[in-house]
């Protein structure tokens, strides 16, 4: 059997004829028959099915037409009427003196007359299909998505990752529920806060240096008051160190608050001082993509109805000639169908630009959100390593403090009152002969 091959120009899905069948804007069919009544009989990925011939392109056209032996019908058909078959096994009968305009899917729809009991135009179904979405398909916010129930599960684009490219596709209500928010934005969001909270951590380190350097300020001042100076021996040895002790924790305490502060506070923030500007160059970028994308969804459903009061208009004429025919009828009649088949041009079109659209924003947003992603592991990264130096910094205060203690503790545990007496009574005695007592 000869085949031909086309390709579908819109998304459509199946009325009665198609026992649900769908085929996407762009996908390859194989044709095996054409039939009357505007229908290709043809097979799409495996599936075998009647598909409308206004909806698609040819790209090679080679069959012939076919239809069953009088025989395999059962009983007589009117005049001009012709019985085909469908992949499915239903007869589908087409007056084909009609160019095959009227159809019947009832085997008992004639009369004996020879009339059909129900006459569905080829332009009635056609408005059953006008280019309604795929049932495999929905929109959201101008976005076109698949849906879950006709359409195999998606795979990830970075499957195990939970990766920012995967989660943020569809549009979400804000916490107030007044209006959406696009994923984009909610990944904005979540950058702007992080900045937020970075500045918040510098903050917090800069009180911390306030602590320390006011702290230094009170123990250097603290170790210059002269109380108990006059202590001697090797307690007043101790005494001393433990007052210079002071003056040397001050030291460490005021080198730990310069290095909070080169090390830790400004890196902090200083780190991606463009971030507000990067950030609104993101959004700028996404937004105008979006926006495009919106305008071109407008013109889409603006060339659907264009073609759907076109094809109107010709069911009209068409059943007018029915009724009255004239060349005047029949001119008209060409006219109408020389507009539908622009208004469907028109449609092609604008269908073919809002994909493009969608294609490009689908790309910058894939490609901005993990530009994002990595914007955001480079910020957690470097918090993190500045925080650890704080902590060290810290360890090292500690260490400092603990080596300025050690000479204090070693003359604490050389403090010897008896010593300590034996020094004193050395520098202070008066006299070692003792008195005694008066003799007669």
């Amino acid at each position: 059997m000869s085949s031909s091959y086309c390709k579908s120009l819109y998304s459509f899905s199946g009325d009665q004829h198609q026992q649900g069948l769908t085929f996407e804007v762009g996908e390859i069919i194989r044709i095996v028959h054409p039939l009357p009544g505007g229908w290709w009989e043809g097979e799409l990925d495996g599936v075998r099915g009647w598909f409308p011939s206004s909806y698609v392109q040819v790209l090679e056209k080679t069959a012939s037409m076919t239809s069953l032996p009088v025989e395999d019908v059962g009983e007589p058909l009117p005049q001009h009427w012709k019985c085909y078959m469908s992949p499915q096994g239903r007869r589908y009968y087409v007056n084909t003196s009609s160019n095959g305009k009227e159809t019947d899917i009832q085997l008992n729809g004639f009369r004996s007359s020879g009339s059909p009991l129900h006459q569905n135009e080829h332009s009635h179904i056609s408005l059953c299909i006008l280019i309604s979405l795929s049932l495999s398909l929905s929109q959201i916010n101008c976005v076109t998505f698949p849906l879950p129930m006709s359409t195999p599960e998606q795979q990830l684009l970075k499957p195990d990752e939970w990766s920012y490219c995967d989660y943020f596709w569809t549009d979400k209500k804000d916490p107030q529920g007044t209006s959406c928010i696009s994923g984009f934005e909610v990944l904005l969001q979540k950058q702007l806060k992080g900045k937020h909270m970075q500045k918040e951590m510098a903050e917090f380190i800069r009180e911390r240096i306030k602590i320390e350097e006011e702290y230094a300020k009170n123990l250097a001042k603290l170790s210059q008051i002269p109380l108990a100076g006059q202590e001697e021996g090797t307690l007043g040895e101790a005494w001393a160190q433990l007052k210079k002790s002071l003056a040397d924790e001050a030291e460490v305490h005021l080198k730990f608050s310069s290095k909070l502060q080169s090390e830790v506070e400004k890196p902090l923030l200083t780190f991606r001082e463009n971030f507000k500007k990067d950030m609104k160059r993101f959004n700028h970028h996404i937004a105008e993509l979006r926006k495009q994308l919106v305008g071109r969804h407008s013109a889409v459903e603006k060339a659907r109805k264009a073609l759907a009061d076109r094809q109107k208009d010709l069911d009209v004429k068409t059943q007018q000639l029915e009724i009255k025919l004239s060349n005047k009828m029949e001119e008209d009649i060409k006219k109408a169908q020389r507009k539908s088949t622009q208004a469907g041009d028109d449609l092609m079109r604008c269908v073919d630009l809002y994909n493009q659209s969608q294609s490009k924003w689908f790309e910058e947003m894939v490609t901005t959100s993990l530009e994002l992603e990595r914007l955001e592991v480079e910020r957690v990264e470097m918090i993190r390593q500045h925080l650890c130096q704080y902590t060290t910094l810290r360890h090292e205060t500690d260490m400092f403090n603990q080596s300025t203690m050690e000479p204090v503790d070693q003359l604490l545990q050389s403090v010897d009152p008896a010593r300590d007496r034996e020094l004193w009574v050395q520098e202070q005695k008066t006299g070692d002969i003792r008195p005694v007592d008066i003799e007669i």
